[in-house]
């Protein structure tokens, strides 16, 4: 379990620092670093699955699964694009707001499409966070979109993941490679017309953006063997130490305002994820207690 703790938790703690390696990055357009993410990350996962593996897990994979993936690769591309976008472009406190309020995106999710069914404190939790997201564009005067984009997106992957039965490493690989080509396909068109990066702006850039491919897959590899080794109700807590980080980046590193207004709607976010997970811890212990 301990072993499963550190992978998990290491996991997050990439995720959360993420913005320091895509600030790196800025003088790159975000599409571009999106498509050489895409052509590293499969180079990358399709290395580590023909070593453990091998390809005969391939040729299983019926159609209908692919078509899932397909959808689930779109999602993500917008995901990681709006991502990359956001945090060059200055927004990453929004950033992180979106991933606070993914687990209740998913929640929703969950009440909507798989007819899933919510307690009277998971409702209320809902609401709160749905007080706090109105009060962020009343006060801004307009929808922070970027959160609600990010969290939606990734919450439409997730669902699509819990649909899909596939593991986390042999499903990024399919939707690394229905990306491929055209990913690929845009590089060299970039090259083509004299805009392309890689190989133009110095050895430097050009290992950060082949290495973006490694960090995409390494935290999904140590978050699949974390999963497998600890409670899901710990992944539930872990979880927060990505936008938790996010946020100080965004606030301590790269000087981004974090105001009262700010402050009063991320802490009904926070609210509303405190008691969505007391809640939720509290009813697997009395689960446990009966059996």
């Amino acid at each position: 379990m301990r072993q499963g703790l550190i992978a998990a938790a290491c996991a997050y703690l990439i995720w959360g620092l993420f913005p320091i390696y895509w600030k790196q990055l800025a003088m790159v357009p975000a599409t571009q670093v999106m498509a050489h993410r895409i052509v590293w990350c499969l180079l990358f996962v399709a290395a580590w699955l023909i070593l453990r593996e091998g390809l005969g897990w391939l040729r299983r994979l019926p159609a209908r699964l692919l078509a899932m993936l397909a959808g689930s690769a779109v999602l993500i591309a917008v995901n990681w694009w709006l991502y990359i976008w956001a945090v060059n472009a200055g927004h990453i406190v929004e950033t992180s707001l979106g991933y606070f309020i993914n687990p209740l995106v998913s929640v929703l999710l969950g009440v909507l499409v798989l007819r899933e069914r919510l307690h009277p404190m998971q409702w209320l939790a809902v609401g709160i966070a749905a007080l706090g997201v109105l009060w962020l564009t009343w006060q801004a005067g307009r929808m922070p979109w970027i959160a609600l984009c990010l969290a939606f997106s990734f919450g439409g992957y997730g669902l699509i993941r819990k649909l899909a039965v596939v593991p986390s490493v042999q499903g990024l690989a399919v939707e690394s490679g229905l990306l491929f080509l055209p990913a690929l396909a845009f590089l060299a068109w970039s090259e083509q017309r004299g805009s392309g990066v890689f190989g133009h702006a110095g050895g430097r850039v050009d290992l950060l953006l082949a290495m973006s491919g490694l960090v995409t897959a390494l935290p999904l590899v140590l978050f699949a063997i974390g999963a497998r080794r600890i409670p899901l109700s710990t992944i539930g807590i872990l979880q927060y130490l990505a936008p938790s980080l996010q946020l100080i980046c965004g606030v301590l590193l790269y000087g981004e305002p974090f105001t009262r207004v700010q402050a009063v709607g991320f802490a009904c976010i926070w609210m509303a994820l405190v008691l969505y997970a007391a809640d939720s811890l509290w009813r697997t212990r009395r689960s446990a207690a009966r059996v």
